[in-house]
């Protein structure tokens, strides 16, 4: 009986029911409410909320808009760091935060990319699946995206991050499981749909990956958009000088020295032109985001303005040499042990965040992934083609 009457009563009714039901106190709550506070205050769900996780600074999506592709790239870079927290903490389903990284931009997990030595997920590959087909984002949006996560501090992984960081310095990256595990699914990706459906992403060391894996598919013929955030840049930290003159000076000594020692090392003869698997990746463009408060990364600032220099004073060919490696891959070199320096690239585009010093006052943020889901950015973009 109780229950028909509630079926045939109004919904205003039913609404000026529960207004006029007595509320709890505030001051004094009962222990059923205590205990639902408590389990509301853990919840992951509203924790995300108050740390502002996802992709709060966008509403709308134009892939049109140059910024809003950096974000989105970063976005999903920062899911494959969530998906490797989500595993270590052993949240799933509503739970998981790393799922609100991509949703948002209709993409999907296609599958994580898992590192064997500690079987951390170190990267995913996501896959596009628009609401609605719109012709204006033909040609514009990739079908898949393969971003790879940084260092992270998370003690299951930790320990292989930094064995991995270790080599990077050591220019051995190319013999990580990592690399190897990331080159295949790019390949297989590419196979199947084409260099033009598939964007790379990174942040950190997993830019390294992605870098590596980039200059590998360009010496193929393979050409693929890539937004890489914060990518080690394995030198003397000479950006930092705060002098111009003792700046360029620097630069210049170093150039001459690395082209000295190429040269030297093997043989001037077959070094008159640029070596052929360097110019072989000329074509190929990545997009770097640096920031010059972040000592891993600032380099590359002065890598290209350094070239410009040296070809606006009429020794581009000193430059040219000097440019395509390493003193320490010259020394390894030299030593008959293999290496493969990250870091050099001809061509780039260049992304420099000159936003305040006071907004990313330590480096940890000035390294941070976070800086780039921003679009009120004060940014500097200039593409740094190598000419032949």
């Amino acid at each position: 009986m109780a229950e028909s009457k509630l079926r045939n009563m109004s919904f205003d009714e039913e609404i000026s029911k529960r207004r006029n039901q007595p509320r709890l106190s505030q001051t004094s709550p009962t222990k059923t409410s205590k205990m639902k506070s408590k389990k509301i205050r853990k919840s992951p769900e509203l924790m995300a909320s108050a740390r502002k996780e996802g992709p709060v600074n966008l509403t709308t999506v134009d892939w049109q808009n140059v910024h809003h592709r950096r974000i989105i790239a970063a976005s999903l870079v920062c899911g494959s760091y969530f998906l490797e927290h989500d595993r270590q903490e052993n949240r799933q389903g509503c739970e998981a935060l790393a799922p609100q990284w991509w949703e948002f931009f209709n993409f999907q997990l296609l599958y994580p990319l898992i590192d064997s030595n500690d079987f951390s997920i170190f990267g995913a590959v996501y896959e596009y699946k628009p609401v609605a087909f719109n012709k204006h984002q033909t040609g514009i949006v990739p079908r898949y995206i393969i971003a790879f996560r940084g260092t992270t501090i998370k003690k299951q992984s930790v320990s292989q991050d930094l064995w991995l960081d270790l080599n990077i310095i050591k220019h051995g990256l190319h013999q990580s499981t990592r690399y190897n595990v990331a080159m295949e699914a790019v390949q297989n990706m590419v196979s199947a749909v084409g260099a033009s459906n598939v964007w790379l992403a990174g942040h950190s060391l997993g830019s390294s990956i992605a870098m590596l894996v980039g200059k590998n598919m360009a010496k193929t013929g393979n050409y693929l958009e890539s937004y890489l955030f914060n990518t080690p840049f394995i030198a003397a930290p000479i950006e930092k000088i705060q002098s111009e003159k003792v700046k360029r000076g620097a630069r210049f000594a170093g150039s001459l020295v690395k082209a000295g020692l190429t040269v030297a090392m093997k043989g001037s003869k077959e070094n008159r032109s640029p070596d052929d698997s360097f110019t072989a990746l000329a074509a190929w463009v990545p997009k770097l985001f640096v920031n010059p408060a972040d000592h891993i990364c600032c380099e590359y600032i002065g890598y290209f303005e350094h070239r410009d220099r040296m070809e606006y004073l009429g020794v581009s060919g000193i430059e040219k040499l000097a440019m395509q490696t390493s003193v320490t891959g010259l020394l390894k070199s030299a030593i008959g042990r293999e290496s493969e320096v990250i870091h050099v690239v001809p061509s780039a585009s260049l992304t420099i965040n000159r936003s305040p010093s006071w907004e990313l006052p330590t480096f940890m943020q000035a390294h941070g992934i976070q800086q780039w889901l921003k679009e009120d950015l004060r940014l500097n973009s200039k593409v740094y083609q190598y000419r032949l």
